[in-house]
């Protein structure tokens, strides 16, 4: 997968959870599958793509990303 590929699925990731009024943490758990299944096509590491997506998701939970865009 090119880089333009990959930049495209992150991009559509992050573009669904703008859409939203109010994220969830199910949005969040969706956009961070997407995210994943990103960075897995890329030839990413397994791991380092597991680890990325498991503090990306710490942090977006432990803040308020619950509000509004």
């Amino acid at each position: 997968m090119a880089f333009d590929s990959l930049s495209e699925k992150l991009q559509e990731a992050f573009q669904s959870l703008k859409r939203k009024g109010k994220i969830t943490e199910d949005d969040v758990n969706l956009a961070l599958r997407q995210v994943r299944t990103a960075l897995l096509e890329a030839d990413v590491n397994f791991m380092v793509a597991k680890d990325f997506v498991k503090s990306i998701k710490e942090k977006a939970l432990g803040e308020e990303v619950f509000g509004s865009l």
